[in-house]
């Protein structure tokens, strides 16, 4: 009877155990469903997914940050800054993507690794031990808070802005970036 029931315990504990963590990632893993372009505005519009951004490093990293636009002239170019960033002692406005706009005026701009670590993350790009690509961090990330991102066209004086989100990293985050630490591919000084 003893044995019965500590089996039945343990593949209570184990059961409850794994629906915690499957209900964990099934949360975490969410994410808003892609927001429309608004059809009431005539002029050019932008819009980035995802809208929140973690500062954790491997989530920052893992991240793709797309910026997409429509209402720009065929065939033109954009130019995305994040404004208003404190950087030091200064505020500066940080150029964080670039597209071609398309013959239907639409454009879609992706923020490169290389951006992602300088500009967000104000780390930089080196190798490990085993000389492998890693992240060298040695000053705090952008500052928490919600930016300003502004495209502009380089042909002409059309632009559009969004906001994106920029949250503080959280215990998830907290846990990939100790596990890249101890895997080499993120350095701390």
């Amino acid at each position: 009877m003893n044995v019965i029931r500590k089996l039945l315990s343990n593949k209570v504990c184990l059961m409850g155990v794994l629906i915690s963590v499957a209900m964990i990632f099934m949360f975490a893993g969410c994410a808003a469903p892609p927001k429309p372009f608004d059809p009431g505005i005539k002029g050019p519009q932008m819009l980035v997914e995802p809208g929140v951004v973690s500062v954790g490093v491997v989530s920052m990293l893992r991240t793709p940050i797309i910026f997409k636009g429509k209402g720009f002239d065929p065939e033109d170019s954009v130019f995305i800054t994040l404004l208003n960033v404190k950087k030091g002692d200064q505020v500066v406005h940080v150029p964080i993507a670039d597209g071609e706009v398309d013959k239907n005026g639409f454009f879609t701009a992706k923020v490169s690794t290389l951006v992602k670590v300088s500009e967000l993350l104000n780390a930089k790009l080196g190798s490990n031990k085993k000389m492998e690509t890693a992240v060298i961090v040695s000053k705090p990330p952008i500052a928490p808070g919600t930016y300003t991102a502004r495209a502009v066209s380089m042909e002409s004086d059309k632009i559009a802005v969004c906001k994106l989100v920029i949250e503080a990293p959280w215990g998830l985050d907290d846990l990939k970036d100790w596990i890249g630490t101890k895997k080499g591919k993120i350095i701390k000084k």
